[in-house]
């Protein structure tokens, strides 16, 4: 199937787009990605004493959490009792959310929030499919005429390991990507910042 004019031209802005650090407010965590290998799906949850952003991925290796201001692995479950289960694709959480049920998204299916409150949004693109690009979109998309490094960037080339999820926690103050062999986090300390 032949693409239109205007899917040829999206299609070109998009491809061209060369990653870009996030603008402000966002900050990448850590030292940037982090391996996880085998992961299959990730979610949020609170600490309940710091209110950080926590982050939940799951492995074919077992279950970690990631605190998600600072990129430190809080705790680690090698033989978890269950993985995401049931029509919301909940899953137990360990440490200090041990007593949450955190919906996953990732290869089983699920989602996470492709938007904030106050106007954040992110778009993950194929073009090149199996290669996948996220974008994070403060303004105009570039369907709509937005510049890239102005109001869309392009924060992430999924091109060495398969996509699994993208989106931001329910706060709005993280965005995580997760691939089959990574982890990456950008965060701001509030929304509206």
């Amino acid at each position: 199937m032949a693409l239109t004019p205007y899917q040829q031209e999206l299609r070109d802005r998009v491809l061209a787009a060369e990653v870009v650090p996030a603008p402000e407010p966002w900050r990448e965590v850590g030292r940037g990605t982090v391996p996880v290998g085998g992961l299959l799906g990730i979610g949020f949850a609170v600490h309940p004493d710091t209110g950080h952003d926590l982050v939940l991925t799951v492995s074919s290796s077992g279950h970690g959490l990631f605190d998600a201001v600072t990129g430190e692995k809080l705790e680690r479950e090698y033989d978890p009792e269950q993985d995401p289960d049931g029509p919301d694709l909940r899953c137990p959480g360990i440490g200090p959310v041990a007593d949450v049920l955190i919906p996953v998204a990732g290869l089983w299916g699920g989602g996470l929030h492709t938007g904030t409150d106050d106007g954040w949004r992110t778009d993950v693109a194929s073009p090149e499919w199996p290669h996948h690009r996220v974008l994070l979109i403060g303004g105009a998309e570039p369907a709509r005429g937005g510049r890239h490094g102005e109001t869309w960037w392009h924060v992430l080339h999924a091109s060495w390991s398969t996509f699994r999820a993208a989106g931001f926690s329910p706060s709005g103050r993280t965005l995580a990507v997760a691939t089959s062999s990574d982890l990456t986090l950008w965060t701001r300390s509030r929304p509206g910042s």
